[in-house]
């Protein structure tokens, strides 16, 4: 767990460099031309900064030990983190729609030259770049955190698509292309709230994780195992805690039905190695005979 989250924490100060630079350059060309959809585009991308420092943040506090008043640990600080996520998004989305309802209120034409284009072109590749990168390790390092933001910048990148779309416009006499990407970047920035608000809510609300047949089929093949009920996951998809209560017939001595438990968890942690923890609570089957159909 400390190698995961020493990778995520390197992947996250990689990205943060980027995203500097990427949201630098767009704010100042929407500076520096008046479009409004560049700069709302770079405005965009430094919420991606702002959010990487968020994640380092949860991150760091995430990585710590169980201890006396977080028995399950910190993981769930790295959810926060993504929630944080959301905010900024939140925030930014607030500040593009403001800036293109003033733009089509006053109907100014920025002027963007030449170099304009290859500047955005240039972010383009990075956020690709960026998008491609922090996915495939978002998805190795089953880090929820890496894919929310890896989520975020690729809204990054549909928006940079759209703003070089409306700069185009723009040389070709439409004064309504500029504000009306900026919105089209609203409406990217609103989806991916969205879909960072699923995955955190998921972890937060205490989702299901593993589907209880699959838990049954692995618990029922053990010998000695007469069925099993009450089964309970939780957590993110790579620090998952488990309960459940397995019957054994009544007269099983106590210290062989303790070794039936513990072969039970063993394979359910060779079965799931995402589980942190297992719970086992082992008791006789009911008594009205209500037993499970055994699989073979």
């Amino acid at each position: 767990m400390t190698d995961r989250y020493t990778s995520v924490v390197r992947v996250l100060n990689g990205i943060l460099v980027l995203n500097l630079l990427v949201a630098g350059a767009k704010i100042l060309l929407g500076v520096a031309t008046g479009a409004v959809s560049v700069l709302s585009d770079g405005f965009h991308s430094l919420t991606d900064s702002a959010s990487n420092i968020v994640a380092l943040i949860g991150v760091s506090v995430a990585r710590r030990p169980p201890d006396h008043n977080h028995p399950y640990g910190h993981r769930k600080y790295e959810t926060m983190a993504s929630v944080g996520i959301l905010l900024f998004l939140l925030l930014v989305l607030v500040q593009v729609v403001r800036a293109a309802v003033a733009r089509l209120q006053d109907g100014s034409v920025p002027q963007v030259p030449a170099v304009g284009f290859g500047i955005m072109v240039a972010t383009l590749a990075v956020n690709i770049f960026v998008v491609w990168f922090e996915g495939r390790e978002g998805r190795r390092l089953n880090s929820e955190v890496l894919r929310a933001d890896a989520r975020h910048t690729r809204s990054d990148v549909l928006t940079t698509c759209a703003v070089i779309l409306a700069l185009v416009g723009v040389r070709l006499g439409d004064p309504l292309a500029d504000p009306v990407a900026a919105l089209l970047v609203a409406g990217f920035i609103l989806h991916a709230c969205w879909q960072i608000a699923q995955e955190a809510s998921r972890i937060l609300s205490d989702e299901v994780v593993f589907a209880e047949d699959d838990v049954r089929d692995v618990v029922e093949s053990v010998a000695g195992v007469l069925g099993c009920e009450k089964i309970r996951t939780r957590g993110a998809v790579d620090h998952v805690f488990m309960d459940l209560h397995v019957w054994v017939d009544g007269s099983t001595p106590l210290s062989h039905a303790h070794d039936i438990s513990h072969v039970v968890k063993d394979n359910l942690l060779g079965r799931f190695p995402q589980l942190a923890d297992v719970v086992i609570h082992i008791e006789p089957p009911p008594i009205d005979g209500g037993l499970p159909r055994r699989r073979y």
